[in-house]
């Protein structure tokens, strides 16, 4: 299995923001959208950066509530880590675990498209897991 088929699955739209978007707005739309991150494109083809809650969280804490009207360039992470669609599940999950990220957005050919989270990997898993279960279950039956 690969990125792609996990992008199949839960659909290639991405929640983007730009640079100049204020880190208030791009607060407002992580709980609106529920989620976690949201990828910083300024052409909406181009990764540009990165911004998760933790990266709010640390604004927070180094400028205090000002910083919810400063542009999200200031927090945003700029030298993204991602994934490709043809991408191994098991060595996008080793690229998470070992740099400790929850969100990395897919790219091929420069372009954006999609978004695979620790949640939607840990989804994909369990219906591995669950389908391999079955067919032991099946297997067994059968004698």
């Amino acid at each position: 299995m690969n990125v792609k088929t996990i992008i199949g699955r839960k659909g290639a739209g991405v929640v983007t923001a730009r640079e100049r978007d204020t880190i208030g707005e791009v607060a407002a739309t992580l709980c609106a959208e529920r989620i976690g991150a949201l990828v910083v494109s300024n052409d909406g083809v181009a990764v540009d950066g990165i911004v998760s809650e933790r990266d709010i969280v640390r604004g927070l804490v180094a400028h205090g509530a000002s910083l919810l009207d400063r542009e999200v360039g200031l927090v945003m992470t700029r030298e993204v880590i991602t994934c490709a669609p043809e991408e191994s599940v098991e060595d996008l999950m080793a690229k998470m675990s070992g740099r400790r990220i929850r969100h990395l957005p897919c790219v091929e050919d420069g372009r954006l498209c999609g978004i695979v989270s620790i949640g939607d990997v840990v989804k994909h898993r369990l219906g591995e897991i669950e389908a391999e279960a079955e067919a032991l279950r099946a297997y067994i039956a059968t004698g």
